[in-house]
């Protein structure tokens, strides 16, 4: 199974998750995404995510000089992000347990 489709289709949360954790610019979800152990997250995948999420209203921003380099652009999560990673992380919830109990019944292990 290819695991870049899988991130695809949970990029939301877990931006909402890492982002509701602690506020950050993109290379910095990026990176924290990938420590976490999605290796295969793209960078333009996430910060068009980042960029989408603001817009629907689930992240608010805010810009951070830097003496080092561009200014960073930080993103966090508000009252609209935080219900709709409350709503995603019951939807994933219920559907990885539904796939754990039939992996389970086909005798195959995680």
């Amino acid at each position: 199974m290819d695991a870049t489709q899988l991130v695809k289709g949970v990029l939301d949360l877990a931006v909402l998750a890492v982002v509701a954790r602690e506020d950050g610019y993109g290379y910095d979800v990026v990176r924290r995404l990938r420590a976490a152990g999605l290796e295969d997250v793209g960078d333009a995948s996430v910060y068009g995510t980042l960029r989408r999420l603001y817009s629907a209203g689930a992240l608010t921003s805010y810009v951070v000089p830097s003496d080092e380099g561009p200014h960073r652009k930080y993103y966090g999560i508000n009252a609209q992000g935080r219900d709709a990673l409350a709503n995603q992380g019951k939807t994933w919830a219920a559907f990885s347990q539904t796939m754990a109990g039939l992996l389970d019944e086909a005798g195959v292990k995680a």
